[in-house]
């Protein structure tokens, strides 16, 4: 049987009314208190308390703390006015089970519709969260045909100007074999002119008076002094292909522009990172050649995601990584890999560390930058920690702030938070 309370002090405003009830040693937790409208309820065995109020209470709004012993209630009024007493009194039986009766029903279609209401909210969130992933993979899927298209028109203008090259440079090969062939007549018509003069020529003497032109006559001037005219002719000039080389950058913005020692920095750390081998290759024995080389296992970790294997995919970043710790992208597409698979808090902690070696920031792990805020902004999201994945899909919006998708997803998850506030 159980022992009913029945000590208990109260007190009342216009508006509320304060109830102190105590426990007589017992602990109470929020799960021994059951409240309605009009029925109050403390179930703590062997105690037991019970009351129908005297005028219905905003069940919602009202409040019970648990402290040195006791447990106050503040019950605020549904309609201001002073109660003659705290319970019902002179009340029918019936109509008082009839009270208790309604205020378990009611209870229990309230669980039920708020149980409801987070199973609809659970989807949404997966329906969004599935979203945002289809979004990021087709932005990505995106960005690789981009890349190819852009190299296909590389290579393309790349044998263009060979082409190009080559036809000059066989023009040239013409043109040479011209100016030779022109060589090879104007010589052999020397030749025979120096033949003709020894024919016609008995001593040198003569051929030195013959040499000089006279000024007198008409036509006067000799095949001799025509030989010499064409001597003094240049030989046509040699076509060339003359090559200009400009200075290499590694970064796409102009030098002026450039925080030159952090790009630098960024440039040696990087260089640092591929020389590092961290795991103790005595264990790894057994492992081809190019099976030790984190370049190598990065590759075929993105081969085995891109055929949807991401079990496997993550035991080649896991090794890539056990090689050398320092590289950002492993554990950048790792966390991509978790993120497949539903490992969030493991998705969180490899996005984190990839932000934390993708520094300095420079132009050029702008990319690597984004894609680490945004995927551990949608573990954060799948986590329902929202004001989390906010800050890291704002974060990701500095950077690129004409990513449009970047933008809508971010508008969605703020219209989640409102409406998270609303509801609470």
């Amino acid at each position: 049987m159980p022992v009913w309370l029945r000590e208990h002090r109260w007190h009342q405003t216009l508006t509320a009314v304060h109830l102190s009830l105590p426990l007589r040693g017992a602990r109470a937790t929020a799960a021994n208190i059951f409240c309605s409208e009009r029925y109050l309820k403390v179930s703590i065995p062997p105690f037991l308390f019970e009351a129908i109020l005297y005028a219905p209470i905003d069940d919602k709004s009202s409040t019970a703390k648990i402290k040195n012993g006791n447990i106050f209630f503040t019950l605020y009024k549904k309609d201001p006015a002073m109660w003659d007493s705290l319970t019902l009194e002179n009340a029918d039986k019936e109509i008082l089970q009839n009270i208790r009766e309604n205020a378990v029903l009611k209870a229990q279609e309230r669980a039920k519709e708020e149980t409801e209401a987070k199973k609809v909210t659970k989807q949404e969130h997966k329906k969004y969260a599935l979203e945002a992933t289809m979004k990021l993979e087709e932005a990505e899927r995106k960005r690789i045909e981009d890349l190819k298209e852009k190299e296909r028109q590389k290579v393309t203008k790349e044998l263009e100007l060979w082409k190009k090259q080559q036809k000059d440079a066989e023009n040239y090969k013409s043109i040479q074999k011209e100016v030779e062939l022109n060589q090879e007549i104007w010589q052999l018509k020397e030749r025979k002119n120096e033949k003709m003069n020894k024919t016609r020529v008995p001593n040198e003497g003569a051929s030195k008076t013959r040499l000089k032109p006279t000024t007198g006559c008409h036509g006067s001037s000799s095949m001799f002094s025509q030989n010499l005219k064409e001597e003094q002719i240049p030989s046509p000039r040699s076509a060339a292909t003359i090559k200009v080389n400009f200075t290499p950058r590694v970064f796409p913005t102009a030098l002026r522009e450039s925080r030159v020692a952090e790009e630098e920095e960024w440039l040696h750390k990087q260089a640092e990172a591929r020389r590092t081998i961290t795991a103790d290759l005595s264990e790894l024995e057994d492992l081809k050649e190019e099976e030790k080389n984190p370049d190598w296992l990065k590759d075929k970790g993105n081969k085995m995601f891109a055929m949807g294997n991401y079990l496997a995919a993550v035991n080649a970043y896991n090794l890539a990584v056990r090689l050398n710790n320092k590289l950002p992208l492993l554990y950048l597409n790792r966390a991509a890999c978790h993120l497949k698979l539903r490992n969030l808090h493991k998705a969180i902690a490899d996005s984190s560390k990839a932000l934390e070696l993708l520094t300095p920031p420079v132009p050029d792990n702008e990319n690597a930058r984004v894609k680490a805020y945004v995927r551990r902004g949608t573990a954060f999201c799948q986590l329902e920690l929202y004001t989390e994945g906010l800050q890291d899909y704002e974060a990701a919006l500095k950077i690129d702030p004409k990513n449009k998708n970047i933008e809508k997803d971010a508008e969605k998850i703020r219209s989640l938070i409102q409406g998270t506030m609303q509801g609470s």
